[in-house]
């Protein structure tokens, strides 16, 4: 029942990167339980209970991406944390808990009555719980080591710019215009070469012309199927329909 939350927008991670993190979590976590024997499973072989939990928390990774791009992406900033951890497993655990029941049925012949539905459900909420939980926590752990090496772009700001907060990179033929909190300034660079530079900043492409930072935006304007981004300074940063999904995703629009 392990995914990794990747649509915790903490860093510029690639969706496939935190695919793979989770993956590894969930076979860990899946050996971890076979070998132990984990929640009255210890009676069955060793090679049995490798199918048991192996399958159980490959569908429980794959059913809690969906989850998790819910309750971490679409949902964003609006809820706490720890709320939406809660709301992950338990929208998570609640309906695969029947999954939980059929595959005990087959490969452990485990029946359960009604009366035993709470404990079966309280036991897979609480896997789902710790599993979410421990990626979560891998995910900001990743965050937090790449946030502690300066953007490589900041070395190219001329000396007028340097210590101020990047707002946004506007291509202009072939220079770039910074946007910053001590003015602007032109470089010669492309765009495409800036924006790998500017990893370790909150920010994104907003258009073929535009990078934008998240915390520069003060309003979003959509309409007629478009949006427009006002930035501090003023500066308005069209959002083209090739990235309009991600920022809606991230919840910048």
């Amino acid at each position: 029942m392990a995914w990794m939350p990747k649509v915790l927008e903490w860093g510029p991670y690639d969706d496939w990167r935190g695919w793979l993190r989770g993956l590894a979590i969930t076979l860990a976590a899946a050996s971890f339980l076979a070998f132990a024997g984990a929640f009255n499973s210890g009676a069955a072989s060793l090679p049995v209970r490798f199918v048991y939990w192996f399958s159980l928390m490959i569908v429980g990774w794959l059913w809690g991406g969906v989850v998790s791009r819910a309750f971490f992406r679409r949902v964003g900033e609006r809820y706490s944390l720890w709320l939406r951890i809660l709301g992950a497993s338990l929208a998570l655990s609640l309906p695969f808990t029947a999954v939980v029941a059929l595959v005990s049925r087959w490969l452990m012949g485990e029946r359960f009555a009604a009366a035993d539905l709470p404990r079966l459900v309280l036991t897979v909420t609480s896997i789902s719980a710790a599993m979410i939980t421990i990626n979560v926590l891998a995910e900001r752990q990743g965050v937090t080591t790449a946030s502690s090496r300066p953007p490589k772009f900041l070395d190219r700001l001329p000396l007028k710019l340097r210590g101020a907060e990047i707002w946004a990179v506007e291509a202009e033929d072939h220079y770039l215009r910074l946007h910053t909190s001590k003015g602007q300034d032109l470089i010669l660079m492309r765009l495409s070469d800036a924006i790998v530079e500017l990893e370790g900043i909150e920010g994104a492409q907003a258009h073929r012309s535009w990078w934008v930072a998240r915390d520069a935006i003060t309003d979003a304007v959509r309409g007629d199927g478009r949006a427009t981004l006002t930035l501090k300074d003023g500066a308005e940063v069209p959002v083209s329909r090739t990235y309009a999904r991600l920022m809606r995703e991230r919840g910048w629009i």
